[in-house]
């Protein structure tokens, strides 16, 4: 199992339909979330950050991520989405959530 922590910006202006549309996320999408092995995935709102942390599961991240943005439901989920937020200011060219290192862990 591999830990990730990711960051990107909100549109203060959606806050409300973000966390709104958060609290029924469509079951398709859901479902290949777990399929892609993602577990214990969970975003974060404070001021205009989001903070995303998940577990990882599988044994080939690039292939599951890959059949995330391929499945059509999370397509039109990601469409929904994308307006309400924007990249972090340092992010790397391409990137949409930016990917944070883990610097402590403790069970």
């Amino acid at each position: 199992m591999q830990r990730y922590g990711q960051i990107l910006k909100l549109r203060p202006e959606h806050r409300e339909a973000y966390v709104r549309e958060h609290a029924a996320v469509w079951p398709d999408v859901l479902a290949q979330i777990r399929r892609s092995n993602i577990r214990n995935f969970s975003i974060f709102l404070r001021d205009d950050i989001l903070f995303s942390y998940f577990e990882y599961v599988g044994a080939d991240i690039g292939a599951d991520l890959r059949a995330m943005a391929a499945d059509p439901a999370t397509q039109r989920w990601w469409a929904l989405m994308e307006p309400m937020q924007e990249r972090w200011p340092t992010g790397a060219a391409g990137e949409w959530w930016t990917p944070m290192p883990e610097v402590f862990h403790v069970d």
